[in-house]
């Protein structure tokens, strides 16, 4: 690919998308919405629905992500996510997604349950379980094809799918760790090639960090992070490196952040992705957030980033008396 781009200068934009073009089907077919991010947004719940029902809130996140701005038909995702306790010790969530990726659409939602425990009070140590429904569309749009040569299809290739994730979460005192497994269930394959389109959906996801402070009243607070994400049908994986500050004007907080992204490819191990500084505050109930990505790959000089913006509010602020609900 990098010597048609040096050989064909005329050809770069077309050649550059129709590559990404054939990546992103690949990996839209998966039924995978992109991680990016967003989980670093407050809003851990976008990753795992053991998070629902944790905060005295009914928590509400809108999201857009644009990527690769400035390319045609480049990757463009917006997701809401709403979660609120019920009860004192569990939780409701509900995700809604819409995803276009060239010429292939997502939309889908998930609908999730959580449970909390509390192992000890005293030391704040506390086991989640959660589990998600999911419901996904994915279409392949062709009316916009084109060829110079052959036949093109004429119908809209389109599937619908139904799958679970689960998850499990510990926490104690400020270190957490969860553990997910998402679209356990395979894939339907009657609207594509089986012998080309992968079945296995699964994947596997581990998030975990530690929250360090001074004191209790401390102002400052330093949440480094990982998230390390791995895909039963290929084994390929990826990983973040995340470094989260906060800091605290009583209830209100202004964060700065940066997160590493790097494949785990065995060939190339640590094979650099992006790089994505982000910043936000929370205000009253009123939530912002912002990331933008910088490109480390081959593609970076022919796009202006990508581009990541969560606004939110909390509502409805509830009373429990169990502190696996802090």
């Amino acid at each position: 690919m990098t010597k048609e781009l040096t050989c064909c200068p005329m050809k770069k934009p077309q050649i550059l998308t129709l590559f990404m073009l054939f990546c992103l089907m690949a990996k839209a077919q998966e039924l995978t919405l992109p991680q990016h991010s967003q989980y670093n947004a407050d809003n851990p719940f976008l990753i795992s629905p053991v998070y629902a029902g944790i905060g005295d809130h009914i928590k509400v996140r809108l999201n857009g992500l644009t990527q690769w701005v400035g390319i045609e038909d480049a990757p463009d995702t917006q997701t809401l996510a709403a979660d609120a306790r019920i009860g004192n010790r569990s939780g409701l969530g509900m995700f809604l997604y819409n995803d276009s990726n060239g010429f292939t659409r997502q939309r889908g939602s998930r609908v999730s349950f959580a449970h909390h425990l509390t192992i000890d009070r005293y030391d704040d140590e506390f086991l989640s379980f959660g589990i998600s429904y999911n419901f996904n569309q994915f279409r392949i749009d062709t009316e916009n094809f084109t060829m110079q040569n052959g036949e093109l299809p004429t119908d809209d290739r389109a599937t619908t799918n139904h799958n679970f994730d689960v998850g499990i979460l510990y926490r104690y005192d400020k270190f957490f760790i969860s553990l997910n497994a998402a679209n356990i269930l395979p894939k339907n394959l009657e609207s594509f090639n089986p012998t080309f389109e992968p079945n296995t959906l699964r994947n596997y996801y581990m998030y975990t960090g530690y929250t360090f402070a001074k004191n209790n009243n401390s102002k400052l607070e330093i949440e480094p992070s990982v998230f390390f994400q791995w895909f039963e049908s290929d084994g390929r994986s990826v990983t973040d490196l995340n470094a989260k500050f906060r800091f605290h004007d009583f209830e209100d907080y202004y964060y700065l952040g940066l997160t590493y992204r790097f494949l785990n490819d065995t060939a190339q191990p640590f094979t650099p992705l992006f790089l994505s500084p982000m910043a936000g505050l929370k205000k009253s109930n009123f939530y912002f957030g912002y990331s933008y990505q910088i490109l480390t790959n081959e593609i970076a000089g022919f796009n202006l980033g990508t581009h990541v913006l969560t606004v939110g509010m909390d509502l409805f602020q509830g009373i429990s008396n169990c502190r696996c609900t802090y």
